[in-house]
């Protein structure tokens, strides 16, 4: 399969880059897009909600009252629930939100985006894609000059000049190939690749 190659400066068609069918061919699983998405934004949560029980509440150990003679409701513990200060009755606890998902559908449904992205368009492959500086004025108008305002930046090595010019940029993002996940692929309206980049993302999911 054949793609469109662009010229990382100017945004014009330089000619085309070879493809594998595998990966850039495939269907779109949406069932399985979605478990892989979901399973992935679970797995980012922290889990670390907790509130204490009446018995990892300090105090508790002694009947806080006589039990007659005092006029108020007897009472058997300075923790229960119903006292303020007290533990809580259903108390949360840190729990983990992992979702079982195997490396074949993980491989399968990057491929699904991936073929799906380039059947939209969506994908665009250039030679290559740096900065001479760090500045996110330099970032933001190579973007304009490539005619895009909401891009992800793919490159085979995690370049520190366009890691540091697009930390300010809420629509535009920068990652190496060991970092792009399938959050990031549906989550931005372009997906910039570089040629080097192509050919490891090959390697990795075909």
């Amino acid at each position: 399969m054949d793609i469109k190659l662009f010229d990382g400066k100017t945004g014009a068609a330089t000619g085309s880059v070879v493809a594998n069918d595998t990966l850039f061919g495939a269907d779109f699983n949406e069932a399985l897009v979605h478990q892989v998405v979901v399973a992935f934004m679970a797995r980012s949560r922290s889990g670390t909600k907790a509130q204490k029980t009446r018995a990892e509440v300090v105090g508790g150990k002694t009947k806080p009252f006589n039990q007659k003679g005092t006029g108020r409701a007897r009472a058997g513990s300075s923790v229960s629930p119903v006292w303020v200060g007290g533990g809580r009755a259903f108390a949360a606890s840190p729990r983990n939100f992992d979702q079982k998902v195997n490396k074949k559908m993980y491989r399968a449904a990057m491929r699904s985006i991936l073929a799906e992205l380039n059947r939209q368009d969506r994908l665009m492959v250039v030679d290559n894609f740096t900065l001479e500086t760090p500045k996110t004025k330099e970032f933001v108008n190579k973007l304009k000059t490539l005619g895009i305002s909401d891009a992800l930046i793919v490159t085979e090595m995690l370049d520190e000049n366009l890691y540091l010019a697009s930390r300010n940029v809420y629509a535009g993002g920068v990652c190496d190939v060991d970092s792009i996940d399938p959050v990031s692929l549906i989550g931005y309206g372009k997906i910039i690749v570089t040629r080097d980049a192509l050919k490891a993302i090959e390697e990795r999911l075909a």
